[in-house]
């Protein structure tokens, strides 16, 4: 898998890739790294890097126990830290190939809301107008358990949606997804080619960190490559174990690839890719089949409500078994939602006092997912 000219790829890196069992960095190899992305700047793609390790090293300068994640402050005086040190690197090693570095330190709100998720894309558009390669990572210093990613996978998925990116390679400790689900990690057999990540590839990953330094794990790759993969982008899973990991796979196509199932517009591949929301609506199982079909939510189909969202929030849209199968903008507010629960659409005036609006979640504001 070679980057074309002109595509946008983004390339993620773990904790574990960067740091050594030793706690000190893997210089070398981010070298053979640095050098497989210069070669696709050079031949005209546009490359962002999504590197984690700002704590794992600013642990280790400041002496830190269990790599500075044994409780939020640590984490944060970590990252305050290491993101100098990590910072200088890309920097450093991406010059000596005539790059030049950007930083752009981004929390959960920047990606949520979507005034500041529109600066993201205008900050990112600029950078690679001008040839530069963003190196982006989480803002760990001010980022709080509620408030954050919690995995630079997702983070990287939402960046390429940012970006409107062609590809994202995720480089872990494993050359891709196993299914483990049948008879365990020795027998896993291997999956070179996930065209829908459902409920079945779900069930392979284990959410766990076999290194210890990351915070994601298998799921979250599978979660990344379902935002990836709803605005239309692929992604890979790729060892990043070897020296030039993208090289080796290019050469050997020796990784897990999601194919892109959609291609939404933008709005859309803002809200599918959302990782909180205001509320949630559960419908019955009739609505479930329309909105499957293209049709906008109306009233008659809500069984409940949960969450106190306003007009234009974000909600989820829940089927009867409780599985979110929508998301989508509230055209109401969770307090005239309630009283026109199951209600037909020539009922809404007279218990709203005012015209109804055609959907409580129009179509043309819904992603399913």
């Amino acid at each position: 898998m070679t980057a074309t000219s002109n595509a946008v790829i983004v390339v993620k890196i773990g904790s574990s890739l960067l740091i050594g069992e030793d706690g000190t960095l893997r210089r070398g190899w981010l070298e053979t790294l640095v050098s497989d992305v210069a070669k696709r700047h050079q031949a005209g793609a546009s490359v962002i890097i999504v590197s984690s390790g700002s704590i794992a090293l600013g642990a280790r300068k400041l002496g830190l126990e269990k790599g500075g994640r044994a409780n939020l402050s640590d984490a944060q005086a970590a990252a305050s830290v290491g993101q100098i040190a990590l910072s200088s690197l890309w920097s450093e090693l991406l010059a000596e190939h005539d790059i030049t570095a950007a930083q752009m330190l981004l929390t959960l709100d920047d990606l949520e809301d979507r005034k500041r998720y529109l600066n993201v894309t205008a900050t990112l558009e600029k950078l690679l107008e001008n040839g530069s390669v963003p190196v982006i990572n989480e803002n760990d210093s001010i980022a709080t358990d509620e408030i954050r990613f919690g995995d630079n996978d997702r983070l990287a998925a939402r960046v390429a949606q940012a970006a409107s990116a062609d590809h994202v390679y995720l480089l872990s400790d494993v050359d891709g997804l196993y299914d483990r689900t049948a008879g365990g990690a020795a027998e896993g057999q291997f999956i070179g080619l996930v065209e829908q990540v459902d409920a079945r590839i779900m069930a392979m990953a284990d959410g766990s960190s076999s290194s210890g330094l990351g915070s994601g794990g298998m799921t979250s790759k599978l979660e990344a490559a379902q935002i990836a993969n709803l605005a239309g982008i692929e992604l890979s899973i790729i060892s990043g174990r070897e020296e030039h990991p993208l090289e080796r796979y290019a050469l050997t196509d020796v990784g897990t690839l999601f194919k892109a199932s959609g291609n939404a517009n933008a709005r859309k591949s803002w809200l599918g890719g959302r990782l909180t929301s205001a509320g949630t609506i559960t419908i019955d199982t009739g609505a479930a089949k329309a909105l499957s079909e293209g049709n906008s939510l109306l009233a008659a189909g809500i069984v409940t409500i949960d969450g106190q969202f306003e007009r234009s929030d974000v909600v989820e849209i829940a089927n009867p078994d409780g599985r979110v199968i929508a998301r989508g903008l509230a055209e109401y507010d969770a307090l005239d939602c309630a009283k026109i629960i199951r209600r037909r659409s020539s009922e809404l005036e007279a218990l709203l006092g005012y015209a109804p609006r055609s959907a409580v979640v129009h179509r043309n504001q819904m992603v399913l997912v």
